[in-house]
């Protein structure tokens, strides 16, 4: 169970950062435009948006099946600007508890696989590490970033 201990570990500490990165902000903060043409609120739609279509995938991967079929996923943009369009009227508070309860979700899932399917080079694990610690990471270093450049 390394594997799978190791995943959801990481998993978890990043997604804690994640939401450090964001506690404290005031609805102005989390609704100013600063990333393109997002802000932090839909930083969390976007996450909260594949959490919600990679928890069925894990469900397919358990299952010995492919995650998606071939292509489903290639324009990202178009997923993300969708992801956060079907959000936009969503209250923050709502959206806040929204991506926490889909990210209970999307590592309840990650438990109900192997060890197996969850090692390194596995599809599995790139979905995992993808949606999960790397996606988290990510979207937490460019909100630190901005609350260290608002501060100044």
């Amino acid at each position: 169970m390394e594997a799978k201990h190791d995943i959801i570990q990481a998993t978890e500490q990043e997604y804690a950062k994640l939401r450090a990165a964001v506690h404290g902000l005031g609805e102005a903060q989390i609704r100013e435009v600063w990333l393109g043409t997002w802000g932090v609120r839909e930083i969390v739609a976007h996450i909260a948006g594949w959490h919600r279509e990679m928890t069925p995938a894990l469900e397919r991967v358990a299952r010995g099946e492919p995650p998606y079929a071939q292509g489903t996923y290639d324009d990202f943009d178009r997923w993300n600007a969708r992801f956060v369009e079907t959000r936009k009227d969503v209250p923050t508070d709502d959206l806040l508890r929204e991506v926490d309860l889909s990210h209970r979700e999307f590592l309840r899932e990650v438990a109900r696989l192997s060890d197996e399917t969850l090692a390194a080079g596995q599809v599995a694990r790139g979905l995992v590490d993808g949606v999960g610690a790397n996606h988290y990471r990510e979207h937490a270093a460019q909100i630190v970033q901005w609350r260290a450049r608002a501060a100044r």
